[in-house]
């Protein structure tokens, strides 16, 4: 059969493009299925690029394929700003490390995995049950990596010479220890604390302490609404069950500062609570686990140990709250399909145990949680982990000054419990509905 000119040229046409399209085929499947594909990966993240550059160099070990994959540390504070930036210039990374207490602001920057790529059944078996805090319409916001819970660190020294074996493990235990060890002068100046609670400014971590205080008391701190409207909910009104649970918690807080009750045992006028424990003045200090490398190195004479958040007395369930980082793609990315498969790699139980080791925090594949590690403190924060939780909450440092208001309110007598508690309820919806 005898072919025209532009029968020709349309053939060729044609051919080419099928060429084309088998080379993109080619391209794509081979990025997505083949694990020695990530390629080049760069990773924006707010954990210490120490730690996440020695986890990256023991998961390469391991696996190969991570060789070029990279990690730059971003100040928490200014990566929504420096990452929309980036987009707009087309200068993405292609991972970001964060917690969920970054989710909100980073959230519209974000490129959600898909269920089809990421189904539920996959994620719910493969991670913590706190991960799911990253569940966005249709699939993720990212894939959950390592988890910071929230711990209780004991002075052995003071707990010892007061005559008390074990850390108390409830917060009704917590407050019986106040006698025994705070020192007052007769002016009732503390010169020696139990614990630091009740203030919030110089109470380091105060923000995590109080989340978990709401959350073991069956607050929810933000909750979606039936049309899908993420508002607070700091228990203000009534629940089904009985008594509002909000004012309890500010109440329990906030009682420790109170120098006309048993319980006290800080003020507003000491230092901050981390360097009060690292100077020997603190018995107990609520920290993240990670922060026990940092208290060593910066206090090795420091006689410490770690335990578990204490719980309330008549808790049947475990809760304790503490940071979820998770890669989350966003838009704009070079290397999408590489970056997804390096997230799943660093996140599967081959790397977990190395990454944790490397960072000093617990993994979030429960594979490897079911593990117990040799370092106890460790084994402390992959326990813990399993029943660790988050809220969606506003920007940290939004979040902090609407606590703040609300914690200063309550101790200098300007509000009452109730009222302090529904102002800041108020804060922090108009804060999530921004």
């Amino acid at each position: 059969m005898k072919i025209s000119l532009f029968q020709g040229i349309l053939f060729g046409i044609f051919g080419l493009a099928a060429l084309v399209g088998l080379f993109v085929f080619a391209t794509y499947t081979s990025n997505n299925g083949n694990a020695n594909a990530v390629g080049t990966v760069v990773i924006w993240g707010t954990l210490p690029k120490a730690g996440m550059e020695s986890a990256l160099a023991a998961a390469t070990r391991a696996d190969q394929s991570l060789k070029s994959v990279s990690y730059v540390q971003k100040d928490p504070s200014s990566l929504p700003s420096d990452l929309a930036a980036a987009i707009a210039t087309g200068n993405a990374p292609d991972l970001v490390l964060a917690s969920q207490e970054q989710l909100r602001t980073l959230a519209k920057f974000i490129t959600p995995i898909d269920l089809s790529t990421l189904p539920v059944r996959t994620f719910t078996s493969a991670f913590l049950e706190g991960g799911s805090i990253f569940t966005a319409p249709g699939g993720y916001y990212g894939v959950p990596f390592l988890v910071d819970p929230l711990v209780l660190f004991s002075n052995r020294s003071i707990l010892s010479s007061s005559g008390i074996a074990q850390p108390p493990t409830t917060w009704e235990a917590l407050v019986g220890l106040v006698p025994k060890i705070a020192e007052l002068t007769p002016t009732r100046q503390v010169t020696r604390g139990l614990i630091a609670l009740g203030t919030y400014d110089n109470v380091h971590n105060a923000r995590g302490i109080l989340s978990a205080l709401f959350l073991q008391q069956g607050v929810p701190l933000s909750s979606y609404a039936a049309s899908g409207v993420l508002s607070a909910s700091l228990g203000v009104t009534a629940q089904t069950s009985g008594l509002p649970h909000g004012p309890p918690v500010v109440g329990f807080y906030t009682q420790f500062t109170d120098p006309s009750k048993v319980s006290y045992t800080w003020n507003a006028s000491l230092p901050n609570s981390q360097q009060a424990f690292l100077a020997g003045d603190l018995a107990l200090y609520l920290g993240y686990i990670s922060e026990a490398r940092f208290l060593h190195a910066a206090n090795p004479n420091l006689n410490f140990d770690v335990a578990f958040l204490p719980q309330p007395a008549t808790a049947s369930i475990k809760s304790a709250y503490g940071l979820m980082y998770a890669f989350m793609m966003p838009r704009g990315a070079k290397n999408a399909p590489g970056a997804y498969q390096a997230a799943i790699l660093l996140a599967n139980q081959a790397a977990q145990a190395a990454v944790a080791a490397s960072t000093g925090l617990a993994p979030a594949a429960l594979a490897e949680l079911a593990t117990t590690p040799a370092d106890p403190i460790a084994a402390i924060g992959y326990a813990e982990a399993l029943y660790t939780r988050g809220w969606l909450s506003p920007a940290p440092a939004a979040t902090d000054a609407v606590f703040s208001g609300m914690i200063g309110d309550v101790i200098s007598g300007r509000s009452s419990l109730e009222t302090a508690l529904a102002s800041a309820e108020r804060s922090l919806n108009a804060l999530l509905q921004q």
